[in-house]
């Protein structure tokens, strides 16, 4: 019977809490799952007796089980949500998008902070202030900051090199503290304020340098009225971009969700300091009788994994277990926090406007997948292909001059493009003339589909339905090779080549065993081609960008024996350059910390060899 698998788990399970995992023969996981007791929340798997179509069918594939106890139901709630990101089981609740959110860091272990964006790992000393919805966001708000309370923006090693002002100073944006331009006092005191208007004292703030412009007007010092003027007209900028709202909301997260059938839409606002600092829709995967109250539920578990809650959750449907869920969430945050579903007054208001928001972006990703749909099946049509693809891979070159050659792959699917499997190649090949488009194409499809063939028996999902190629006769050909060497069959490919002069809408497009064609330049499904190639060519230029910006940012000591990250970053911050350890003497390179007589002897040799 299919659940005797599960009858003879429960033979040894324990009645604490903690967390199950249910596997396929394969050691696939299929579920994951938390209890407050084990044996009596497994045991309800045993009878079909109320459990849905399609929990009994994961309940006869169950092959084994996996049980980890835990002291509360709290800790087996937070582990339960880090296994379903990590393992993102068929049968859960899933959140697709769970990208970290940037900050804005304003740092503490300098003697002038430094104003920042900050994305990661929260391991620096200081104040962060966020999370903004996007990085676009952030950009905006610190341009804008910077006008105001002039705060540099420069590393430390940037800032300590300085023997005159930057260009930020010259616009308007910092007030020079690395050439003694200010005080340390008095930068303090734009620190001090900059601190206060992001924890949302902006009215006080605003009120307090107007005062000081209107004295400095009337002793006719004009010049720092007008600088005065200049940060506050940048203040109610901000003020605006993040949209201060009336009342006193605290630091709260806002989350809506809105539902049709199997899709649903959560809208995340994040409010901090009384100000909005923007909003994000997310699609959780469900199933169709997954209630409300359960999507939101393990939205939040999952959502909190990697972003900090804060003091106070506004939810727009009361949950069954909300205390549990406030636990878990204060055991994580080592601070207590709330959840709440308003039901009237300022909150409600924000509420209504977040639920809008979620049913307007459902409205939209619904109307965006009929059309990629639609897509796919005229693509399948025009292309002569099987099926509609599921999967869609399209690859890209870059290079300047045969310079820092890269490799890249971006993916798409009926959702959109799925970024998370974007993939960059930096090309290896010491045998391959650079620039040559066809070899590094080569290099690239064998790379990727020898690592397919090496993964199909785990990620056989992995495989593309159709493979596009920016290119035409040769990176065609190009593909047959590689496909031919490797024994690869049944991946349709097809390579799109642009028109003469480059124009779009002219492209041809070239399969194996037809004669090229065209599509009409209205065509919808040539724009849908157009899109994707472009996010390719766009993917492969900022590939090469990166190489291009970390290889700038090497230096001679990279190629010094013995000379590590640690070593290289003392000797640069000792000696300014790699210019200045060029021309230091041994007995100057020895009074860097960590450098010893036989490294300085050996760094000295090296750069006179």
């Amino acid at each position: 019977m299919p659940a005797d698998t599960i009858r003879e788990y429960l033979k040894d399970m324990p009645s604490t809490p903690g967390v199950y995992r249910m596997l396929d023969d394969d050691g696939n996981v299929l579920y994951v799952g938390k209890a407050k007791n084990l044996r009596n929340r497994v045991s309800n798997y045993v009878s079909s007796a109320g459990l849905s179509t399609r929990i009994m069918k994961m309940v006869s594939v169950t092959a084994r089980m996996e049980i980890v106890s835990t002291a509360t139901e709290a800790e087996a709630l937070l582990l339960e949500a880090n296994l379903i990101k990590k393992l993102k089981p068929r049968y859960n609740i899933l959140l697709r998008d769970d990208k970290s959110f940037p900050f804005i860091l304003l740092t503490k272990d300098h003697d002038f902070p430094q104003l920042t964006k900050h994305r990661g790992k929260r391991d620096r000393k200081g104040m962060y202030f966020g999370p903004f919805a996007s990085a676009g966001a952030v950009n905006e708000t610190l341009t804008l900051l910077q006008k105001a309370f002039l705060l540099r923006n420069c590393s430390d090693s940037f800032f300590k090199n300085r023997t005159r002002p930057c260009l930020q100073y010259q616009i308007k944006r910092c007030s020079a503290p690395c050439v003694n331009y200010i005080s340390k006092e008095n930068y303090a005191e734009l620190v001090a304020q900059t601190t206060r208007f992001l924890k949302g004292r902006s009215r006080e703030i605003q009120e307090e340098i107007a005062s000081e412009m209107e004295k400095e007007s009337q002793a006719q010092h004009y010049e720092k009225a007008a600088v005065l003027r200049d940060r506050i007209a940048a203040l109610t900028r901000v003020q605006h971009e993040q949209n201060v709202i009336a009342g006193s909301l605290p630091d709260a997260d806002v989350i809506a969700l809105y539902r049709e059938g199997d899709l649903s839409c959560v809208q995340v606002f994040f409010f901090r300091g009384g100000q909005n600092f923007g909003n994000k829709s997310y699609f959780p995967s469900h199933a169709s009788d997954s209630p409300d109250a359960d999507v939101l539920s393990a939205f939040i578990g999952q959502f909190y994994v990697t972003n900090p809650p804060p003091k106070l959750l506004l939810l727009s449907h009361a949950l069954p277990d909300s205390t549990l869920l406030e636990d878990a969430l204060s055991l994580h945050s080592e601070a207590r926090v709330e959840l709440q579903t308003p039901v009237r007054g300022e909150r409600k208001a924000v509420m209504d406007q977040a639920l809008v928001n979620a049913k307007e972006a459902l409205s939209r990703h619904i109307s965006e997948h009929a059309g990629n749909r639609a897509m796919l099946e005229k693509l399948s049509e025009v292309f002569s292909l099987d099926a509609p693809p599921q999967r869609i891979e399209v690859y890209d070159n870059s290079h300047i001059a045969g310079t820092h050659m890269v490799g890249a792959m971006i993916c798409a699917d009926a959702q959109g493009f799925a970024k998370k499997h974007y993939r960059r190649f930096t090309i290896r090949s010491i045998e391959l003339t650079p620039g040559d488009d066809y070899a590094m194409l080569r290099e690239v499809l064998a790379r990727r589909f020898r690592r397919l063939q090496k993964e199909e028996q785990d990620h056989p999902e992995a495989w593309p339905d159709l493979v596009l190629i920016d290119g035409g006769e040769g990176q065609l050909s190009a593909t047959t090779t590689v496909f031919a060497d490797l024994g690869v069959e049944n991946v349709p490919y097809a390579a799109i080549a642009k028109g003469p002069d480059r124009n779009a809408g002219r492209e041809w497009f070239h399969l194996p065993g037809h004669a090229p064609f065209q599509l009409e330049p209205n065509d919808p499904l040539l724009h849908y081609l157009q899109r994707l190639r472009d996010e390719a060519h766009r993917f492969a230029i900022g590939s090469h960008r990166i190489r291009r910006s970390n290889a700038l940012r090497e230096s001679t000591l990279d190629q010094i024996p013995d000379i590590g990250a640690a070593r290289k970053k003392a000797l640069l911050q000792h000696f300014g350059s790699s210019k200045g350890v060029e021309a230091a003497s041994v007995s100057e390179l020895e009074k860097v910390k960590g450098i010893h007589k036989k490294v300085a002897e050996k760094i000295y040799n090296y750069f006179r060899s």
